[in-house]
Protein backbone atom coordinates (compact mmCIF):
# COMPACT_ATOMS: atom_id res chain seq x y z
CA UNK A 1 0.00 0.00 0.00
CA UNK A 2 2.98 2.30 -0.49
CA UNK A 3 1.22 4.21 -3.29
CA UNK A 4 -2.19 4.16 -1.65
CA UNK A 5 -3.73 6.69 0.65
CA UNK A 6 -6.04 6.34 3.61
CA UNK A 7 -9.61 7.43 3.01
CA UNK A 8 -11.11 10.15 5.15
CA UNK A 9 -14.37 12.03 5.57
CA UNK A 10 -13.42 14.37 2.74
CA UNK A 11 -13.09 11.47 0.28
CA UNK A 12 -16.24 9.80 1.65
CA UNK A 13 -18.30 12.90 0.89
CA UNK A 14 -16.58 13.87 -2.37
CA UNK A 15 -18.52 11.51 -4.66
CA UNK A 16 -21.53 9.19 -4.30
CA UNK A 17 -19.39 6.24 -5.43
CA UNK A 18 -16.99 6.83 -2.55
CA UNK A 19 -19.85 7.27 -0.09
CA UNK A 20 -21.31 3.89 -1.00
CA UNK A 21 -18.07 1.94 -1.55
CA UNK A 22 -16.83 3.13 1.84
CA UNK A 23 -20.03 1.80 3.37
CA UNK A 24 -21.54 5.19 4.20
CA UNK A 25 -18.63 5.60 6.61
CA UNK A 26 -18.29 2.04 7.95
CA UNK A 27 -15.13 1.54 5.88
CA UNK A 28 -13.43 4.41 7.70
CA UNK A 29 -13.17 2.29 10.86
CA UNK A 30 -9.52 2.08 11.95
CA UNK A 31 -9.85 -1.61 12.90
CA UNK A 32 -11.82 -4.33 11.09
CA UNK A 33 -13.53 -2.17 8.44
CA UNK A 34 -14.80 -5.33 6.69
CA UNK A 35 -16.59 -6.37 9.85
CA UNK A 36 -18.13 -2.90 10.21
CA UNK A 37 -19.16 -3.04 6.54
CA UNK A 38 -20.78 -6.42 7.09
CA UNK A 39 -22.65 -5.00 10.08
CA UNK A 40 -23.85 -2.10 7.91
CA UNK A 41 -25.38 -4.59 5.48
CA UNK A 42 -27.72 -6.04 8.12
CA UNK A 43 -30.03 -3.00 8.56
CA UNK A 44 -29.93 -2.42 4.80
CA UNK A 45 -31.17 -5.96 4.25
CA UNK A 46 -33.81 -5.46 6.94
CA UNK A 47 -35.17 -2.57 4.83
CA UNK A 48 -35.85 -4.97 1.93
CA UNK A 49 -36.64 -8.08 3.98
CA UNK A 50 -40.41 -7.62 3.65
CA UNK A 51 -40.21 -8.08 -0.13
CA UNK A 52 -40.39 -11.48 -1.82
CA UNK A 53 -37.11 -13.34 -2.29
CA UNK A 54 -37.24 -12.58 -6.01
CA UNK A 55 -37.51 -8.82 -5.41
CA UNK A 56 -34.74 -9.04 -2.79
CA UNK A 57 -32.49 -10.78 -5.31
CA UNK A 58 -33.24 -8.18 -7.98
CA UNK A 59 -32.34 -5.39 -5.56
CA UNK A 60 -29.19 -7.19 -4.41
CA UNK A 61 -28.18 -7.80 -8.05
CA UNK A 62 -28.61 -4.09 -8.80
CA UNK A 63 -26.51 -3.22 -5.74
CA UNK A 64 -23.85 -5.73 -6.87
CA UNK A 65 -23.71 -4.22 -10.36
CA UNK A 66 -23.57 -0.67 -8.98
CA UNK A 67 -20.84 -1.87 -6.64
CA UNK A 68 -18.60 -2.78 -9.56
CA UNK A 69 -18.55 0.91 -10.49
CA UNK A 70 -18.40 2.21 -6.90
CA UNK A 71 -15.49 -0.04 -5.94
CA UNK A 72 -13.54 0.59 -9.16
CA UNK A 73 -13.84 4.36 -8.77
CA UNK A 74 -12.81 4.37 -5.10
CA UNK A 75 -10.01 1.86 -5.70
CA UNK A 76 -8.61 4.21 -8.35
CA UNK A 77 -8.88 7.20 -6.00
CA UNK A 78 -7.10 5.28 -3.22
CA UNK A 79 -4.43 3.78 -5.47
CA UNK A 80 -5.24 0.15 -4.67
CA UNK A 81 -7.97 -1.93 -6.28
CA UNK A 82 -9.27 -3.67 -3.15
CA UNK A 83 -8.38 -1.24 -0.37
CA UNK A 84 -9.52 -2.51 3.04
CA UNK A 85 -11.76 0.50 3.52
CA UNK A 86 -13.88 -0.47 0.50
CA UNK A 87 -16.71 -2.39 2.16
CA UNK A 88 -19.59 -2.21 -0.33
CA UNK A 89 -18.68 -5.77 -1.30
CA UNK A 90 -19.25 -6.97 2.28
CA UNK A 91 -22.50 -5.02 2.52
CA UNK A 92 -23.99 -6.54 -0.63
CA UNK A 93 -22.64 -10.03 0.06
CA UNK A 94 -24.10 -10.26 3.56
CA UNK A 95 -27.42 -9.03 2.15
CA UNK A 96 -27.31 -11.99 -0.24
CA UNK A 97 -26.59 -14.38 2.61
CA UNK A 98 -29.47 -12.96 4.64
CA UNK A 99 -31.83 -13.40 1.68
CA UNK A 100 -31.32 -17.16 2.13
CA UNK A 101 -31.33 -17.17 5.93
CA UNK A 102 -34.15 -17.97 8.33
CA UNK A 103 -35.63 -14.76 9.72
CA UNK A 104 -34.52 -15.33 13.32
CA UNK A 105 -31.78 -13.46 15.14
CA UNK A 106 -29.80 -16.68 15.83
CA UNK A 107 -29.68 -17.50 12.13
CA UNK A 108 -28.77 -13.90 11.23
CA UNK A 109 -25.92 -14.08 13.75
CA UNK A 110 -24.77 -17.37 12.23
CA UNK A 111 -24.99 -15.79 8.75
CA UNK A 112 -22.85 -12.86 9.89
CA UNK A 113 -20.21 -15.09 11.51
CA UNK A 114 -20.04 -17.59 8.64
CA UNK A 115 -19.77 -14.86 6.02
CA UNK A 116 -16.95 -13.15 7.95
CA UNK A 117 -15.12 -16.47 8.33
CA UNK A 118 -15.25 -17.21 4.60
CA UNK A 119 -14.46 -13.61 3.63
CA UNK A 120 -11.36 -13.60 5.85
CA UNK A 121 -10.24 -17.21 5.30
CA UNK A 122 -10.85 -17.15 1.51
CA UNK A 123 -10.92 -20.93 0.86
CA UNK A 124 -10.45 -22.25 -2.68
CA UNK A 125 -11.26 -20.72 -5.16
CA UNK A 126 -11.91 -17.41 -3.38
CA UNK A 127 -8.23 -16.59 -2.69
CA UNK A 128 -7.27 -17.45 -6.28
CA UNK A 129 -10.05 -15.27 -7.71
CA UNK A 130 -9.10 -12.45 -5.34
CA UNK A 131 -5.51 -12.61 -6.58
CA UNK A 132 -6.34 -12.81 -10.29
CA UNK A 133 -9.50 -10.73 -10.83
CA UNK A 134 -8.92 -7.04 -10.22
CA UNK A 135 -10.94 -3.86 -10.52
CA UNK A 136 -14.47 -3.32 -9.30
CA UNK A 137 -15.68 -6.74 -10.45
CA UNK A 138 -12.84 -8.49 -8.63
CA UNK A 139 -13.61 -6.59 -5.42
CA UNK A 140 -17.26 -7.65 -5.60
CA UNK A 141 -16.73 -11.20 -6.90
CA UNK A 142 -14.62 -12.70 -4.10
CA UNK A 143 -17.24 -11.62 -1.55
CA UNK A 144 -19.96 -13.14 -3.71
CA UNK A 145 -18.09 -16.44 -3.49
CA UNK A 146 -17.72 -16.07 0.29
CA UNK A 147 -21.48 -15.46 0.45
CA UNK A 148 -22.14 -18.67 -1.49
CA UNK A 149 -19.96 -20.63 0.97
CA UNK A 150 -21.87 -19.06 3.87
CA UNK A 151 -25.25 -19.89 2.29
CA UNK A 152 -24.22 -23.51 1.75
CA UNK A 153 -22.95 -23.75 5.34
CA UNK A 154 -26.16 -22.23 6.71
CA UNK A 155 -28.22 -24.73 4.75
CA UNK A 156 -26.15 -27.58 6.18
CA UNK A 157 -26.65 -26.19 9.70
CA UNK A 158 -30.38 -25.80 9.09
CA UNK A 159 -30.59 -29.38 7.81
CA UNK A 160 -28.62 -30.65 10.81
CA UNK A 161 -30.91 -28.66 13.11
CA UNK A 162 -33.99 -30.34 11.63
CA UNK A 163 -32.42 -33.81 12.06
CA UNK A 164 -32.22 -33.53 15.84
Amino acid sequence: MANSKQPDLKLLLSHPAHFFSLGMGAGLAKKAPGTFGTLAGIPLFWLISHYSTLIQLIIITALFLAGIYFCRKTGQALGISDHGSIVWDEIVAVMLVLAFTENQWQWWLAAFVLFRIFDIWKPFPIRQCDAKIKGGFGVMFDDLLAAIYAIISLNILLWLNTQT
